[in-house]
Order: C-alpha cells, then structure tokens, then sequence
C-alpha cells in the first residue's frame, strides 16, 4: 500500500453480545466474535493467535485517533483468510483500501474504536475449511488534524453512501456486469466530499450494488473483494465521461455525477 495518498487510503468500505468470559470475547447476534485487542504498557503493537473455522468471523476492538497510522498485518498457511479494517461508527462499510488484505498500512480518518475483522474467504468458508493464525495490528505516529480532516471527510462521505444518504441520485447509468454482456442501465446514489473526491454506488438491476471511489476527480477503486474473482481495476476518463471496469463490471459515468452540475 506505499505510495496510496491518504484519501485513497481512508475513503470508505465495503458488519447486544453474549458473554465469553474464558475466552474474553463476546458473540454478537450475527454470529460475529468480538474480542478487545489490547496493547502491553508503552507497546505499539499487539499481537494475537487464533483460529477460524468456516463461516466463523472474528472481529478485534481497539481504540487509536485520527491521523495515526495502522499497521495490520496476518499470517497464515490458508491463502484465503484475510481482513477488513472498519473506521468508528461503522457496522459494514470498511476502507476501501482495507479490504480483503493479508497486509495493510494507513493513515486513520477519525478518532474512536477500530474493527479488525477477519474471515476466510467465500470458497473456503463454504468448505468448511479450519484455519490458524498470527494477527498484529501496529500504531504508530501522534494524531495529525490535518491527515484526520483529509481522510475524515473522504471516510465521512463513504459512510453516507454505505446508508443511501446521497448527495445526488440518478436512474441510469450505462452498465455492464460480465465481459461480453451488453450495456444495461444501473441506478446510482453519490455522497460527495467536495474537490471530486467521492463514493458512487450503482446498483444494478439485479439489486446489486458496486461501491467506487473517487479521489480528487480521479477514479481510485471499487469494493472488490476476493469473492468477485477478478479483482482488477482500470479507469479512463475521456472529455466527460469516465469509463470504469471493475473486475469484470464495466461502468460508463458522467463527470458531474462525481462533481455535481
């Protein structure tokens, strides 16, 4: 992830507990694990062993203010365990950046508590695959208000999308879901952060939805994930118009849906 500005890196993705007392965690009503990841005194890592076992997610709790920088990283011999990372306030809708990694460093948008969430991926999960791990999340740095506003008001607008709290919507968009697949016409919701740094959702006529990002006019990504398969992403953008393939997906998206006009 070196080298991704700071508003890439935070632009939003893209999930009442039991008690566990042995194991100090807690199972919400969703089947999510949770688990307080605790930092020794002076440290700024922690580092954790665990396993996972099918279907099973596993979610770590810690606070760190905005500006910070995160440093996850998880290993294991099963290829297909991975994590998200979610910003505070978020039930869902992780950075974008964050998604689907084995491996992840950026600056934080806000201050709050922090999800690490990790989970095998889809084939895996459906297997019933059982898979150990070693999880350390790093933080390093003093609180930045200038890093924390940037990447707050990216991250603050990904959020909105992730609840339909839209800026602007529309009815159609050319869209494509698979190679070869004629252009249909797709809905879409922006919630904007200004400079043409936004987050798109198209939802296709299936009902399924394709977040994408955009950062300072320029399209930056998309929530894919291992169980999309391909998880390319390329944009071009000719005089007005972007032209987006994510994945498999291909998208045809007027400029001001992303500034507004």
């Amino acid at each position: 992830m070196k080298g991704l500005s700071v508003v890439r890196r935070l632009a939003l993705a893209l999930l009442p507990a039991l008690s566990l007392a042995a194991a100090g965690a807690s199972l919400a009503a969703d089947g999510i694990e949770t688990r307080p990841l605790q930092f020794a005194k002076g440290a700024s890592s922690a580092t954790v062993k665990g396993t996972i076992h099918g279907r099973q997610t596993i979610d770590y709790k810690l606070r760190a203010r905005a500006g910070q920088t995160m440093t996850v990283t998880v290993k294991s011999t099963n290829p297909g365990l991975a994590f998200n990372v979610l910003p505070p306030g978020s039930q869902d809708v992780a950075i974008p950046d964050a998604i689907a990694q084995q491996s992840w460093t950026g600056a934080l948008p806000a201050d709050g508590e922090y999800t690490v969430r990790t989970y095998l991926d889809r084939a895996g999960a459906r297997r019933g695959e059982k898979s150990s791990y070693t999880l350390t999340v790093a933080i390093d740095g003093r609180a930045s208000g200038s890093a924390g506003n940037q990447g707050g008001n990216a991250a603050a607008a990904t959020q909105r999308a992730g609840e339909g709290k839209f800026d602007a919507t529309g009815p159609a968009m050319p869209c494509a879901r698979a190679k070869g697949q004629p252009m249909a016409q797709c809905s879409w919701g922006v919630a904007r952060a200004g400079g043409g740094t936004a987050t798109v959702v198209v939802t296709h006529p299936d009902g399924r939805k394709r977040f994408i990002f955009f950062e300072k006019g320029k399209a930056v990504g998309a929530d894919l994930s291992q169980a999309d398969g391909n998880m390319t992403f390329r944009a071009t953008k000719e005089a007005d118009l972007y032209r987006i393939q994510a994945g498999d997906e291909r998208y045809e998206m007027p400029e001001a849906v992303v500034f507004g006009g």
